[in-house]
């Protein structure tokens, strides 16, 4: 994987790998990993600034440790939705209104279009 940036290996920021590979417990995670390395290509987002909103945001939790299960990528994602908010790409609003349109969306099919049948071959 040939990445725009050198992620950390050890450290607050270091993502988690099983094997040296990077780890990805739901298809989410992955793509938003993907998301954010795209738009760190495509130079909307500064990596440097990124990474220490993600520094932060792990600092953040684990300060407060609440009852929430410890997720990486939950925080990747809390300091990426500041980062698009920090670019100006996203308002905080939208990023808001938009999650929960995401998250009401039933389990499955992400797209509206219907798939051929073998009688519609």
């Amino acid at each position: 994987m040939n990445l725009p940036v050198r992620l950390d290996e050890d450290g607050a920021a270091a993502p988690p790998r099983e094997n040296g590979e990077l780890a990805f417990s739901a298809p989410w995670e992955s793509r938003l990993f993907g998301l954010t390395m795209a738009l760190v290509e495509a130079g909307r987002l500064d990596w440097e600034a990124f990474r220490g909103r993600l520094i932060g945001a792990i600092a953040a939790w684990e300060e407060t440790a609440s009852d929430e299960e410890w997720n990486y990528w939950q925080r990747w994602q809390e300091a990426f939705e500041d980062s698009l908010e920090a670019a100006g790409l996203v308002a905080a609003t939208d990023i808001d209104r938009l999650s929960g349109q995401l998250a009401a969306r039933p389990h499955g099919h992400e797209h509206h279009h219907e798939h051929p049948t073998e009688n519609d071959e």
